[in-house]
Formats: C-alpha cells, structure tokens, sequence
C-alpha cells in the first residue's frame, strides 16, 4: 500500500512538472508555430536550390547539424526574437546592357521566409486576379501566353509596359498597408517588416539600409510584390477601366486594347497611378504595338513586342486546307535564342577530352527537354534552329574527338549515322 502511495505521488510530481513545462512554455513562446512547419518550409526551400547567403553557408554545410540548425530556427522565430541577417547583393548582367540586382538571403532566412509564406499565401491567393499569372501556384508563364496570342486575335492593341526597376521601387508603407488588409496575426506582420527593412550587404561586405523595395531573390519578395501590384494595377484597373483585357506576369504587363487612340489613353492614366504608388513606367521599355495580320492589314511603326521570353509579331503561317495567310503569333525571342546557345557553348562538358556521347546526352537531357516544354509550344521554326545549335557543337566537339573527322562534312555525316542508330539519344532529336 505504502508503494502503491509513493507511486501516486511521483506521477502526481511528473504530471505537476509537466504543466509547469507546458505553462512555461506557453509563456516564453507567444508565437504558435509547429515544428511541422519548419520541417516543411525546410524541404521546399531545399528543392529551390539557391545560392549562399552573406553567411556563405550551404545547403550541405546547414544540413551537417540539421535538427539543431531547423530547432533553434523554430525557437527564436516562436519566441519574436528572429532578426533577419543583412540579403547579399549579387548583381547579374541583363541582354540591355543593364544590371539586375538580386538580393540571396541566407538559407536559414529563407526557411523563415517560407514558413510566412505557407501561412498567408492561400488568403492572397483567394483575393488574387485572375490575369496575374507570376509566381502563383496553378498558374504559369505557358497559360499567360496562350491567353495572350488569342486576345491579340481579337483586339488589335498593345500597351506593353516594363515597370522600372519594380522591386526596388515598392513603397512599405503602402505594401504594409495591403498586408495588415488580409494578415492579422502580430507575428506575421512584425516579421515581414523585419525583412522589408533588413540591410543589404554588397560582396565587400559593406552594408546599407533600405528604405522602400523588397530584394528580387527573397522567397517571400514575389509574394509581396504580386499583393503590391493587386492594389497598384488589378484592382484600380477593373474599378476604372471596365472590360479592359491584360496579363501580367510579376511587373511585367500586356493590355490589350480597340484602338491606337484607347492604347495612349491608357498610357497616360497608368503613368498617372504608377506615379502616386511610388512606381514609373521605363520610357523606353513600354510601348504601344499594332497586332498586325491578315484580319488587320493596316501599318503602324512598331508590330511586335516581347512578352515571357516570346515575340509576338506577324508571321507566315498556313491553315489546314494550305492556304498561307499571316497571323500575329508568338516564337522563342532573339534574346531568349541568344541566352540559350551562350548557355550550350559554356557546357564544360564539350570541353572534355574523357567525355563521350552518353555523357553529353545524359548532361544536356533534363536542361533540353525544359527548353523544349517551354519554347517549343510556340514557333516551331524559330526554336528548331534553336535546337540544331546544339547539333552544331556535337559536330564541332567530334572533330576535336576523333582526329578522322578530317571535315565538317565528314562530321556532320558522323553525326547522322549516331542519330540513324540510337533517334533517342538526345531528347531534341525528334523534334529537330
């Protein structure tokens, strides 16, 4: 009886340390987050991939004391106590001869990023428009274009406007205002605020302050930039501008318009509202195109504009009964073509004397079948020449290979006979 006692009285202690534990607990964490989370943000910010931050920590080196790293993660974010470290600057040559800015947060700060974003991106989502395609889940770049050839169909103008220098530009006054709108929790809003202010870090290590933008790179900064162009654009323009037809990737905008006359019109108005949310649309960049084609015969200067990585402009195409007629479509762009064979002349791949065929197959397979799911929707013509640079290559990497392929011409037969034996070697083959 005496033990049966003593055994009451230890479970009755452990359950009274147990609420204790839970009290405090409680106490010390204002912010309700699952360890759940964490784990899951982790795992999608690791299939993003990404590059090291000001830290210069790796994936692997952050995943060499992973449960501690994800733990302490979890209790300063729970706790209020997470500051997000300064976003390194990496600056990437753009085809213009400019320079896009991407700000590299640290793999810690993009877990904590994700975990904000699992919590508020389905209330965005639910309020979102249905022509903003970027960066949206169920939504694609492929989709965007599709809606915007046949809408080019049937309205004859084009306002293409470029934002200048979007994501730098974004006033956090009027973005925090859109997200205290739709985000209630303390946590949330406190922690966005944190990373809209963060310091960037250039690649001397000096560091400066921010005061409006959100760094292109962040994992939340899509996210946040889409709520930013909800009120700047969507919304405004359904409000005063009914009927009007648009697509909008990110800051990237097509408007489709009746008349060259609406098109400047238009112009005006947004330069206008850009202009009050802190934002101005490149001069040079945003312009005014005439969708031209058998169906509208007329002549303007400009007949073509660039949209995801296309150009939409007339082109000769040929119906099922044969008859040639010309229709304003879109095919791979010239700057898109251009990134594509720099990218396969860089292979490091080609430039080994131990590579064989089976090598470069098996390295260029997954990085060609994307181009080709994405490119190849649209233009066939364009992107196969495209396509046959690569031809082109394994010509040239055969003649420095094999010292009997004296030619070209010599290669080039070399190369039919591999693709007469073995068609699917290469993923590109079939469709070149």
């Amino acid at each position: 009886m005496e033990s049966e006692q003593r055994c009451g009285l230890v479970q009755s202690e452990i359950r009274s340390q147990l609420e204790m534990r839970r009290s405090w607990v409680s106490q010390t964490k204002p912010f309700e987050i699952s360890k759940q989370e964490i784990v899951k943000a982790y795992q999608r910010v690791k299939a993003n991939k990404g590059g090291e931050g000001v830290d210069r920590q790796s994936m692997e080196n952050f995943e060499a004391d992973l449960k501690n790293n994800l733990y302490k993660l979890w209790n300063r974010l729970s706790s209020g106590s997470y500051i997000p470290p300064a976003v390194l600057r990496v600056d990437i040559p753009k085809g213009d001869g400019g320079i896009r800015s991407l700000g590299i947060p640290t793999i810690a700060d993009r877990i904590a990023q994700m975990v904000v974003k699992q919590r508020i991106e389905p209330e965005l989502e639910s309020h979102f428009h249905e022509n903003s395609y970027g960066y949206r889940p169920n939504k694609s770049a492929l989709e965007a274009l599709s809606v915007t050839r046949q809408r080019c169909w049937k309205r004859a103008w084009v306002l293409d406007m470029d934002i200048k220098g979007f994501f730098d530009a974004i006033d956090h006054e009027l973005l925090m205002r859109a997200v205290r709108k739709h985000v209630h929790d303390k946590w949330l809003i406190l922690y966005i605020e944190r990373w809209l202010t963060a310091p960037v870090q250039r690649q001397d290590g000096t560091q400066e302050t921010r005061e409006k933008g959100t760094p292109q790179g962040g994992v939340i900064s899509p996210l946040l930039a889409n709520l930013y162009l909800h009120y700047a654009f969507d919304t405004w323009v359904d409000r005063h501008w009914p009927g009007l037809q648009f697509e909008r990737y990110a800051d990237d905008i097509i408007c489709h318009c009746i008349s060259e006359e609406e098109a400047k019109r238009l112009r005006a108005v947004l330069e206008e509202r850009f202009s009050e949310c802190g934002l101005s649309l490149h001069p040079e960049k945003t312009k005014i195109a005439y969708c031209k084609s058998s169906n509208n015969r007329g002549s303007y200067p400009v007949v073509s504009f660039d949209f995801l990585g296309h150009s939409f402009k007339p082109r000769k195409s040929k119906n099922r009964r044969g008859v040639f007629f010309v229709a304003f479509s879109p095919a791979i762009s010239q700057k898109s073509s251009k990134v594509i064979r720099g990218k396969i002349e860089s292979w490091r791949v080609f430039r080994s004397s131990k590579t064989d065929l089976a090598m470069i197959a098996k390295y260029s397979r997954a990085k060609v079948q994307g181009w080709m799911n994405y490119y190849g929707q649209y233009g066939y013509a364009e992107f196969k020449r495209v396509l046959n640079y690569l031809n082109e290559e394994l010509i040239r990497w055969a003649k420095r290979k094999y010292k009997r392929l004296k030619s070209k011409r010599q290669a080039v037969r070399w190369l039919i006979g591999v693709r007469s034996r073995d068609a699917k070697l290469f993923v590109h083959w079939h469709y070149t």
